[in-house]
């Protein structure tokens, strides 16, 4: 225990030496991470009226919620699986499982919310080698899937609107995640380790044959789109075997039908 608070206190302070050192870039990933949860919370807003609800964005049993889901995302993104078409610095993850069964509960904003805070506690309990470039992918690659699931759940809570929000928000987590592969993420890692973007394919094409040399069209087509398919669809399909019958307890609705059922009893 000792060492691991320890740990954690390493991190902090490299954390800190981090953030003085790329101060513009932190306060981009700040200024995502704001636009992203407004965006959210004005989606929200925007279903509720249209539904005829009038509820608080965040109570108290929310943000509760919020953190709990959190921490089981940051314990689940630090269990990482390898896949054999891809290069070792691709593993898949399940941190997105916990976050879309909270924001099909609990709305938009609280998934931006457990994002933010799953990145948030990596940082705290295993720190950044990225110069929080990861991280920054990571926060807007499983928004793209949570928020864009939610939001079309918000406006038909069926299984028929659970359903389509999976597959949609699985389409676009595949579509932007494979496109801020190949615009964005490799050609900074490639500038942030010092070696060419041919280096990085080449990693690619070392594990996988259908990589062309030197082409990173070949490489997200057939090393960073499939990951992201499989993440989206294996947590869309446990999140539809399990949603429904947690829903009732995560909402606190058994507590509530408990206190009806007494009251009636005593009246």
């Amino acid at each position: 225990m000792k060492e691991f608070f320890g740990k954690i206190a390493t991190n902090f302070t490299n954390l800190g030496h981090t953030v003085a050192e790329n101060v513009v870039f932190v306060l981009t990933f700040i200024g995502i991470i704001a636009a992203l949860f407004l965006i959210a919370v004005a989606l929200e807003k925007i279903a509720q009226r249209r539904q005829g609800v009038k509820e608080k964005i965040f109570t108290t049993r929310k943000m509760a919620m919020v953190g709990m889901f959190s921490a089981l995302a940051t314990i689940l993104m630090l269990i990482e699986i390898p896949l054999f078409f891809a290069p070792s610095f691709y593993k898949l993850d399940f941190s997105e499982l916990p976050i879309l069964i909270g924001t099909f509960a609990f709305g938009p904003a609280a998934g931006v919310m457990m994002e933010f805070l799953k990145i948030v506690l990596k940082l705290f309990v295993k720190g950044t080698s990225t110069a929080f470039v990861g991280e920054l992918a990571n926060f807007a690659v499983g928004c793209s899937f949570v928020l864009t699931a939610s939001v079309i759940y918000n406006f038909k809570k069926t299984k028929k609107g659970a359903l389509a929000a999976c597959l949609i928000g699985t389409a676009v987590l595949t579509v932007f995640g494979t496109a801020f592969n190949a615009v964005y993420l490799l050609p900074t890692f490639a500038k942030m380790y010092n070696m060419p973007l041919v280096g990085l394919l080449a990693m690619g094409s070392a594990v996988n044959p259908l990589v062309k040399e030197g082409s990173i069209l070949s490489f997200v087509a057939v090393c960073v789109a499939p990951l992201n398919l499989i993440k989206g669809l294996a947590n869309s399909i446990i999140v539809l075997l399990v949603y429904k019958p947690l829903s009732p307890v995560l909402k606190g609705e058994v507590k509530r039908a408990k206190r009806r059922e007494v009251a009636s009893e005593n009246a």
